[in-house]
């Protein structure tokens, strides 16, 4: 069996730091400040799909939480996604935020 693509669920939040404890201690997991190449907020380690959490914005993910899928070549996952009917919401490199055929917003990284 191949492992799952999911990489992250991230949540943004009014009140980060009260995000951070809720889940924090909901789940029992760490959130660590992200590094540089990571972004803004926090993050947990780990061999498992991460949960982040970051402060609300303006931005195509900061309305709602998003899971994140790993693709391999971002440019053709971006290619597919508007093949089979979705959207590409913010196109980026390392990072972009679509919509699937059905509206539903979701991330991918590489």
């Amino acid at each position: 069996m191949s492992r799952s693509p999911l990489s992250l669920v991230e949540f943004p939040a009014d009140d980060p730091e009260r995000a951070r404890r809720f889940w924090t201690e909901l789940l029992g997991v760490e959130l660590r400040e992200r590094g540089a190449d990571q972004g803004e907020g926090w993050q947990s380690a780990g061999p498992d799909p991460a949960l982040g959490v970051h402060a609300r914005g303006r931005g195509p993910g900061d309305s709602f939480s998003l899971p994140y899928f790993v693709v391999n070549d971002m440019d053709e996952a971006l290619s597919r996604v508007e093949a089979l009917g979705g959207t590409v919401i913010h196109p980026g490199r390392r990072w972009a935020v679509c919509k699937d055929s059905e509206g539903s917003p979701f991330g991918l990284t590489t």
